[in-house]
């Protein structure tokens, strides 16, 4: 299957399929903690049965071009991943999102990572707008938005129940314009 690079630091983006359940186990594993502070996936992955029942679960989205599941390998180990959770074609809209452990944080992976799968959204399938959700709480997930050159729309407050407390979820989105503007600016900027 492909690979593809993330750069020098021996990261890629691969597919991320069934038949890796027992490395998203250890993935989730090695940071049930820090991934289950803001989403539900640790909760979801619990065990071998969990894991692969999930990534059967994004292996029937894309069959049915409804979302989509890449992992994040650094140096041949699986350390997080990044997902198209929502893909609606005829619309023209797609919601991403991702997990990483935290021995893996604060390197750019996701940002780097969501990069290439944004180029993809819009060039390669036409999609119109990419949204991305994350609990207000979650600085990291904001700044990767940020990054992205995201527009923060709004906040669905208290709207979240997760681990008995109910938590607010901000709303960025990129339009394909937007992301093709800012594409062609780094380009420039490059030369």
């Amino acid at each position: 299957m492909y690979a593809i690079s993330l750069g020098d630091d021996g990261a890629e983006l691969r597919p991320l399929e069934v038949w890796h359940a027992e490395e998203l186990l250890a993935n989730i594993d090695r940071g049930r903690e820090f991934i289950g502070r803001h989403i539900g996936l640790a909760e979801v992955v619990s065990d071998l049965d969990g894991a692969r029942s999930w990534l059967r679960s994004y292996a029937d989205k894309r069959a049915a071009d409804a979302g989509g599941l890449h992992g994040i390998w650094l140096d041949g180990k699986l350390v997080g991943g990044l997902l198209f959770r929502v893909w609606d074609t005829p619309s023209g809209v797609c919601e991403a999102g991702c997990w990483l452990e935290p021995a893996a944080a604060g390197r750019g992976l996701v940002t780097r990572g969501m990069r290439v799968l944004l180029d993809w959204a819009f060039e390669e399938r036409g999609m119109h707008r990419v949204e991305w959700h994350a609990s207000s709480a979650n600085e990291p997930s904001i700044n990767v938005a940020r990054r992205l050159g995201m527009t923060r729309e709004g906040v669905l407050r208290e709207n979240y129940p997760h681990h008995g407390v109910r938590t607010s979820t901000e709303i960025w989105s990129v339009l394909a314009p937007e992301w093709r503007a800012a594409r062609a600016r780094t380009a420039h900027n490059d030369h």
